[in-house]
């Protein structure tokens, strides 16, 4: 490949673009939409990118706060000597773009300086434009960005491949991983590398927590044991280490308000799914005793469901019953699926939401299994044959202010269809 002649034409491309012209070869989607996203909200294609720096206590506090630390083992070993020898260096940066961690081949590092591409840096699509580590962020895939594919034109000389990386124990996102280096070291390869790392990170994750799941198991045991009646053993994210007298559940969903709970002392506390319950700290979890019988109760006239996808990067299910309330923060699956039913109060067949979902009505399995996993949390919220909120809910979906900026994350058939349609 031709680095400088690809890079010409590209910018050749980001020129017409930016003038309103209709360029003579489109940008990949991926890219195209990032423009779209950028000349929407105002980002300056020109600004110097290299500002607003935290502090090396304030990354320090960062990185010991953030879940990145499990998984960064497996990020230096495979990526940071790859990095090095081919002239890259491998960046982490938390889930709102802030550069955590760099390494790699020294020269770059320097010239990486010079981009503003520092510890401390705010990288976030809306701040620095299209590039390796917010837009991943966006999009919540793998993305590789090519000379003038970088919005901002000071970016123009680098290419970086960068790739989400989620917690699979709550299914929230907490960083990307990137590797970056001059326009003339990229090789195509490096998507695939990069993006095969980030799961091997997500891998770790979901080991550690399979561990720690036994450690809580093997307290909880003989608790349970002694018990009459229904009581579940659950991890801090709701996961489910042991449960007796009821149906087992993989995860129940917590409400906020249990974190506030005394772990001093018994306390009693409204989980979703199970009503009023009996609470008792466990170490790495909590010990749950539901009141009444098995089976969560009809929701009542005034359950107030909010559903939020106005953000680019965070999705939320609020309910609110009387003066309970509880927020569920959403993967992006569930985000697609509770906005697509929140389209048709109506209700959607299993056939119906794969093909709004997929553009395919034979896959009601995957579906099926999705939408079995979102009624863990809703509970009788959701209904079924077909599939929809509860008729006595009022639902609120609060959306961006440009349907072009809805869960831009989303393929599905049925979101696309949202995002190109005019504006109310």
């Amino acid at each position: 490949m031709d680095c400088s002649l690809a890079a010409r034409l590209l910018k050749g491309v980001r020129a017409a673009t930016l003038s309103g012209q209709r360029p003579q070869m489109l940008p990949r989607p991926v890219i195209g939409e990032s423009w779209n996203r950028m000349l929407r909200s105002g980002v300056d294609p020109d600004r110097d990118v290299r500002s607003d720096l935290l502090s090396m206590e304030e990354v320090e506090e960062r990185r010991q706060s953030s879940v990145l630390m499990e998984v960064l083992p497996v990020l230096r070993e495979a990526l940071v000597t790859v990095a090095d020898a081919a002239q890259h260096i491998m960046v982490v940066s938390d889930a709102e773009g802030r550069v955590l961690w760099r390494e790699g081949n020294a020269a770059v590092l320097h010239k990486a300086d010079r981009l503003g591409f520092e510890l401390g840096a705010d990288w976030a699509e809306e701040t620095v434009g299209t590039n390796g580590v917010g837009t991943p962020l966006v999009t919540r895939r793998p993305v590789q960005v090519f000379s003038a594919e970088h919005f901002v034109g000071s970016l123009h000389t680098w290419t970086c491949t960068g790739a989400p990386i989620t917690d699979p124990r709550d299914g929230q996102l907490i960083g990307v991983v990137d590797v970056s280096g001059p326009l003339e070291t990229m090789h195509p390869a490096t998507l695939s590398l990069v993006g095969t790392v980030a799961q091997l990170a997500e891998a770790r994750l979901r080991e550690r927590h399979a561990a720690a799941l036994d450690r809580l198991r093997a307290v909880a045991a003989p608790v349970l044991a002694r018990i009459g009646g229904r009581a579940v053993a659950v991890d801090v994210q709701g996961w489910t280490a042991a449960v007796t007298g009821m149906q087992p559940v993989d995860r129940i969903a917590l409400p906020k308000s249990l974190s506030e709970l005394s772990e001093l002392s018994d306390g009693r506390a409204w989980v979703p799914t199970l009503g009023m319950c009996a609470v008792a700290p466990l170490p790495g979890g909590w010990l749950l005793r539901p009141d009444g019988p098995d089976g969560a109760a009809e929701p009542l006239g005034g359950t107030r469901v909010v559903l939020d996808v106005s953000r680019p990067r965070r999705w939320s299910v609020t309910v609110t019953d009387g003066t309970r309330s509880w927020t569920h923060q959403l993967s992006p699956r569930h985000a697609e699926l509770l906005y697509l039913l929140a389209l048709h109060r109506g209700g959607r067949s299993a056939s119906g939401l794969a093909e709004d979902m997929f553009g395919d009505p034979t896959r009601t399995v995957t579906v099926r299994a999705e939408m079995s996993r979102v009624r863990r949390y809703l509970g009788s919220l959701l209904g079924h044959r077909p599939y929809r909120f509860h008729e006595e809910a009022e639902l609120e979906v609060v959306l961006p202010q440009s349907p072009a900026d809805l869960l831009p994350h989303s393929v599905a058939p049925g979101v696309l269809r949202s995002r190109s349609a005019p504006p109310h």
